[in-house]
């Protein structure tokens, strides 16, 4: 994790009010971090793939720097909407690999609770990306909870303290969100019935 958490804070806001230099400094304190989440992510993938965590967390970074409107609150902010940017990277490059098309060189992750008791869920990244959208229109702080927690890495707290709820309530539609996914996603892979 991150040290020095207020300090990212403070650099955050700065950098929302337009200071360079705050971004500048900001960009040392969340590289570490960004790069083990993305390393995390990658693990699963097939072997030969050629994107790497280092190309994964350039590209979520350059995008993040492209949001001009964003007013930064905390850390757990900036690594929620880097959630979602890594998100969109890993989705926009398994549709430029054809991963929909060729079931045998797809980009697969892992949908995984490292705290939680159920089994970790192994799936295509379209699939699950399907199935968050899904998610969202059903219930968007649930499929938030989701894309912070698997795609940001974050911790129960860290999303708790993003979303201003607490902790328990994070755990319980953690576990709720994963259950209708596993669901949503299982009876997406065995077809119509």
């Amino acid at each position: 994790m991150v040290t020095g958490g207020a300090a990212v804070s403070e650099l955050l806001r700065a950098w929302s009010r337009g200071d360079a230099v705050a971004g500048e400094r900001l960009v040392p304190l969340v590289y570490r971090d960004l790069k083990k989440r993305a390393a995390a992510y990658l693990l699963a993938e097939r072997k030969n793939h050629t994107l790497q965590p280092t190309a994964l967390v350039h590209e979520a970074f350059i995008r993040l720097c492209g949001q001009d409107r964003v007013a930064w609150q905390n850390r757990g902010h900036f690594f929620g909407v880097a959630a979602q940017m890594m998100r969109r990277v890993l989705v926009d490059y398994a549709r430029e690999h054809g991963a929909a098309k060729r079931h045998g060189g797809v980009l697969r992750v892992t949908l995984d609770d490292r705290v939680g008791a159920q089994p970790p869920l192994d799936c295509e990244v379209l699939m699950l990306d399907r199935a968050l959208d899904e998610l969202a229109r059903v219930d968007p702080r649930q499929a938030s909870i989701v894309e912070m927690r698997y795609f940001g890495g974050l911790t129960e707290h860290e999303v708790a303290v993003a979303l201003d709820l607490s902790r328990a309530t994070v755990a319980r539609e953690w576990q709720t969100a994963r259950a209708w996914m596993f669901r949503r996603m299982s009876s997406k892979r065995a077809g119509p019935a």
